[in-house]
């Protein structure tokens, strides 16, 4: 009998503490929520991989401004153009912090990185750096001949084993990574016949996979603390040893560029380590050495892993739809020609290219839930109130595929772009984010992907290795890769081997 009534004062204690919180929430105007939201997790129990779609599925019913409670974490999901243009236009000051979480505070820094940095001047001039030092049109231009000589190796490497089958995530990644490095440090790892680079090489991709692979795991003590006080610290402990794996080799890095300084050529162009270096001497106490490590690694994973994979997606989508394939070929072959190689300058001028590109953007995006944002304040989002501390998680993949929005999202269509200058569509695209929080490395990734992509189709007819449509399932990890990596077929074009053949 005590049992019975034990379990009788828990269930109207329970029934107490739903109703009341039903009552609380809706007197202070809060966005809908989801009944029931359980003491202590919340709404961790409908949390199922992959995030982006499970809240896709959850908006779709509950609507494109959603509140839930995970752990002890407000979160406010939103899931339409005219709720992000709210957030990133008359909020956008408010919304351009971010939520303290674990992969902040370790990768980034205790919170001082560029990417974790809560919005204040820290973070005004590490975006300073970023937009006018690092990533602005005059650097971009100086390091031309960096993109244009690795894409042309790739070409290369790609014609010498045209016969076999290739591996176009390896062959994107290595490009990726080698443009970067070569920008940051100088260095080119990928591809030589170095044995020391070839090895420093693969530690170097060691741990950029195993940032990527922890930096998409999710860690239940960001929302239930009291985890981390029972000595619940898995990925903490992981997080605390890739950290330091990262410092001492970017360190090494910055020591060799160091030593070298005195035995520089004035008139060569600077790296971008080389760059903070020279800042340090005049502002030491800013430009440290763990701050330059941060803010190279911060550029490094925001311009590596993600084009490789955008680049990966449109090739796949192309060998599904062999029409567009072609029809981008003809663009080219019409604009550029068959006596030289496409060049960053053509992509202006190959409007068809930017819409496959786009249209990528679109169905499997690289971002498909952009970084965290977290209120600085009260504010208000279609009507609702947002109360202070709430975490803001804009779902751009379910923008992208609803059906309210675009017309037959599920289809690969590329023309629904024609006419959109640029990779904004509005605030139904925003590939790159948007407001004070937006990548500052855009005009670099989308030279990248426009030129390798167009090379790749100027050099070489592609085909799948079957008659079976490439699997286009979606792995696990930040930047939604591809679950099984691609594998093609290419044959060089007999009417650009005069060009490939001076490589």
């Amino acid at each position: 009998m005590d049992q019975f009534h034990l379990f009788i004062s828990f269930f109207i204690l329970l029934a107490s503490y739903l109703i009341t919180s039903n009552l609380r929430r809706k007197s202070s105007n809060l966005p809908p929520t989801i009944f029931p939201c359980l003491p202590i997790i919340g709404h961790l129990y409908l949390i199922k991989p992959p995030l982006y779609r499970t809240l896709a599925k959850l908006s779709a019913k509950h609507g494109p401004i959603m509140s839930l409670m995970l752990g002890f974490r407000r979160v406010v999901v939103v899931s339409s153009p005219a709720a992000v243009e709210e957030c990133f236009t008359k909020n956008d000051i408010v919304f351009a912090n971010r939520p303290k979480m674990l992969f902040g505070k370790i990768i980034g820094v205790n919170y001082t990185s560029l990417a974790w940095s809560p919005y204040g001047d820290n973070w005004r001039n590490l975006r300073r750096i970023a937009s006018t030092e690092i990533l602005s049109l005059n650097r971009l231009n100086e390091f031309h001949d960096i993109r244009v000589d690795e894409t042309r190796l790739m070409i290369k490497n790609l014609l010498a084993i045209s016969s076999s089958l290739v591996t176009i995530k390896l062959a994107f990644y290595e490009l990726t990574l080698n443009v970067m490095m070569r920008m940051i440090s100088g260095k080119r790892y990928f591809g030589g016949d170095n044995p020391e680079l070839v090895e420093e090489g693969k530690r170097f991709r060691e741990m950029l996979d195993e940032t990527f692979l922890l930096a998409g795991a999710s860690n239940v003590n960001d929302y239930l603390p009291i985890l981390s006080w029972l000595g619940v610290r898995g990925l903490e402990k992981k997080l605390i040893k890739l950290q330091e794996k990262r410092d001492v080799f970017f360190q090494g890095l910055i020591e060799q560029l160091r030593k070298s300084k005195g035995t520089e050529d004035g008139n060569k162009r600077k790296t971008m380590i080389e760059l903070l270096l020279s800042l340090q001497e005049s502002d030491p106490k800013y430009y440290t050495d763990a701050m330059i490590r941060s803010f190279v690694l911060v550029l490094l994973a925001a311009g590596s892993d993600t084009s490789a994979g955008t680049m990966e997606w449109v090739m796949s989508l192309l060998l599904n739809h062999p029409e567009v394939l072609k029809k981008a070929q003809t663009e080219i072959d019409e604009v550029v020609g068959h006596n030289r190689l496409v060049d960053e300058s053509d992509i202006p001028n190959l409007p068809y290219l930017r819409c496959i590109i786009n249209e990528t953007f679109r169905v499997k995006p690289a971002g498909p839930l952009l970084v965290p944002h977290e209120a600085s304040s009260d504010c208000v989002v279609g009507g609702y109130n947002i109360p202070r501390g709430t975490m803001l998680l804009v779902n751009q993949w379910a923008i992208h595929h609803d059906p309210n929005v675009w017309d037959e999202p599920e289809e690969f269509k590329p023309e629904r772009f024609e006419g959109l200058e640029g990779t904004r569509d509005g605030f139904k695209l925003l590939p790159f984010g948007s407001g004070r929080r937006s990548c500052p490395g855009e005009g670099l990734a989308i030279r990248v992907v426009g030129m390798t992509l167009g090379s790749l189709i100027q050099c070489f007819d592609w085909e799948r290795t079957s008659e079976e449509m490439v699997d286009m399932t979606e792995g696990p990890g930040l930047t939604m890769p591809k679950a099984i990596p691609l594998v093609a077929k290419c044959k060089p074009r007999v009417e650009m081997m005069k060009v490939m053949s001076g490589l």
